[in-house]
């Protein structure tokens, strides 16, 4: 029997291929994100038994804070139980050089950051209260330091990291898995104006590829680490570089 599961951001990118992954080895999957006709479409593709829909489609919007306790309530009414929750929401508007745009700065801590607090605190009371269940959070090789291209980008995801970190020690003592996914370069609309290399050892991956990787990791037991492997090598590279080296690379 499947289990069931929540996925946040699930229109595009990373979101939409674990929902597709999980629905196909036939678990039931809420779907949220605000293109609520996207999500619809997709769900169709999956819900071809009246009897046993699987995906069930939320709109939501992750910066809307006070919606989420609800929301969260309203998708454990209707599956009865929860077995996991994945939060793959984020945005990385570009920001030039020079430009310090706190408009832009907020609207990423919004999304990256207080929206994921917000919708996995209700999951973290619930899995405790049951002694069980799965938090994982799509955080960023990017949090790993203050690059100077997108310096609030990189603080919500660092801040993702020690949230995260902080649940896992919370709540492993429960017999709750919180997991935190660093990935590298993945083929999403993320990366579509961005400069990244093509082919070699930092070619990005799909979105597919990081769905089933990232499940794989989970089902193992894994509770933090990179998509794909290769870039923990990057990530131990440039969490040790000192600091006054660090701010004169161009990364």
């Amino acid at each position: 029997m499947g289990k069931k599961f929540i996925v946040v951001g699930a229109s595009s990118g990373i979101g939409k291929s674990l929902a597709e992954q999980l629905l196909s080895e036939g678990h039931h999957v809420a779907l949220l994100a605000r293109r609520d006709k996207i999500l619809k479409e997709f769900a169709s593709k999956f819900n071809t038994d009246p009897k046993n829909r699987i995906a069930l489609t939320v709109k939501y919007d992750t910066t809307q804070f006070a919606n989420a306790k609800t929301v969260f309530s309203r998708i454990l009414k209707e599956f009865g139980t929860i077995d996991g929750i994945y939060y793959a929401s984020g945005v990385m508007p570009s920001v030039d050089p020079d430009e310090f745009s706190t408009e832009k700065d907020i609207s990423m801590l919004n999304t990256n950051l207080l929206g994921a607090i917000a919708i996995l605190n209700p999951a973290a009371e619930y899995f405790q209260s049951i002694g069980k269940g799965m938090i994982a959070g799509i955080s960023s090789i990017a949090g790993d330091r203050g690059r100077r291209g997108a310096p609030v980008y990189n603080t919500s995801k660092s801040a993702l990291n020690t949230y995260l970190e902080a649940l896992r020690n919370r709540l492993a003592v429960k017999g709750v898995q919180v997991v935190t996914i660093k990935p590298g370069f993945v083929s999403t609309d993320m990366l579509k104006d961005a400069k990244v290399p093509d082919k070699g050892f930092l070619k990005p991956i799909s979105p597919e590829i990081a769905a089933q990787t990232i499940i794989q990791k989970i089902a193992s037991g894994s509770e933090e680490f990179y998509i794909p492997g290769r870039w923990a090598i990057v990530g131990l590279i440039i969490r040790n570089i000192p600091s006054f080296i660090f701010r004169k690379l161009n990364i």
